[in-house]
């Protein structure tokens, strides 16, 4: 059987090894701090995402992702149950006023996550089957919106608003590569802008990331304190960087330094010549994920490979795009790159998908 594409492949890998090597340095001090073990970070994703997540890649890699349309709604089910039981004492953990996890013993599973994949998996699924309907409005576009709806309305009430945002984009991109109307996209976008406006009267704080995207100095020690510290960072890395390892900011500076802030720790460690290369590493995921879905066999697999590339591009670019202070900040994470067993374990079991795409479409 051929293999899978080998660009792509190697590419997710490095972004992997590079990932572990920077929570090896950006979260010393932060595992320090709340363990008492400077390598706690490093080792939990190492055992509880590298591990299964290589291995689940391999895995999917090597199932023909023609299986998955058959199992894309009972996986959507299930991410709609596991998205309920968040709210669920005793299943559901909250952590900084947000219900986002499900804990299982040792193991802490982010059902958001799983919800990227589900909702690609599932609309692929639908939308091929119907692709004569797709344009219609009653038939198409209400259907394809009131999933969407579903997903959000359970998404917000967490409250996880960068991921609703990712889940809906990658949404819109499948509906696009599936040949729906730009006209039904644009009504969309006006019912977007509308929810988010919504969102901002019933919870007032969202608007503080707008104020200090259009201002960075509102309340430095306060709202604005993560993206100025970000920048400082940034800043300080200039050309080279302080070394690999010379991060002042992760010891306890920049919130989140593993998290969506360690491009920040990036650039101040390997400079602009380490952010640059982050950005080349996703653009070449891009240029084959693409090329993936164009040489797809089918329209599942189109879909698929278009919504799995999407995934890992947009996310990536909206991470970097807030850390640098080009948008308001998200708190989505860098894909392959920052701490999280769930989102690196998930985002594996996709790059296996893809891969087997691209081994099919050979």
């Amino acid at each position: 059987m051929p293999h899978g594409d080998r660009p792509l492949a190697i590419t997710i890998f490095t972004l992997v090894i590079f990932g572990m090597i920077m929570i090896f340095s950006a979260g010393i001090a932060l595992s320090l701090n709340n363990y008492g073990d400077p390598y706690y970070f490093f080792f939990h994703q190492f055992f509880y995402g590298v591990i299964p997540g290589i291995i689940l890649w391999i895995v999917f890699q090597n199932i023909n992702y023609k299986h998955w349309e058959r199992w894309a709604f009972p996986l959507f089910m299930l991410v709609i149950i596991l998205l309920i039981a968040v709210f669920i004492p005793g299943i559901g953990q909250v952590y900084k006023g947000s219900a986002r996890w499900i804990t299982l013993g040792p193991i802490n599973i982010q059902p958001t996550e799983i919800a990227k994949l589900a909702i690609i998996l599932y609309l692929a699924a639908w939308l091929s089957k119907r692709e004569k309907k797709i344009k219609d409005f009653m038939e198409g576009f209400v259907p394809f919106c009131a999933v969407l709806l579903l997903m959000a309305v359970l998404i917000a009430k967490q409250p996880d608003i960068g991921t609703l945002g990712m889940i809906i984009l990658i949404s819109v991109v499948i509906f696009f590569l599936a040949s729906g109307r730009l006209t039904h996209l644009f009504l969309l976008a006006l019912a977007g802008i509308f929810g988010l406006y919504i969102m901002i009267q019933i919870a007032p704080y969202r608007l503080d990331r707008f104020k200090v995207f259009l201002d960075p100095q509102t309340d430095p020690m306060g709202i604005g304190y993560q993206i100025n510290q970000a920048l400082i960072a940034i800043g300080s890395g200039g050309v080279w960087g302080n070394g690999p390892g010379e991060s002042r900011q992760k010891f306890l500076y920049l919130p989140e330094p593993i998290g969506d802030s360690i491009y920040a720790i990036i650039c101040e460690e390997l400079g602009m010549i380490g952010g640059i290369s982050i950005l080349i590493l996703f653009f070449i995921v891009a240029w084959r994920g693409y090329r993936i879905t164009k040489q797809s066999n089918d329209l599942f697999g189109k879909l698929v490979a278009g919504g799995i590339t999407s995934w890992f591009v947009f996310q990536a670019f909206i991470n970097i795009a807030a850390i640098t202070s080009l948008i308001p900040l998200t708190g989505i994470p860098l894909p392959f790159v920052s701490y999280g067993s769930s989102a690196l374990i998930i985002s594996l079991v996709g790059a296996g998908i893809l891969l087997n795409i691209s081994k099919e479409a050979r």
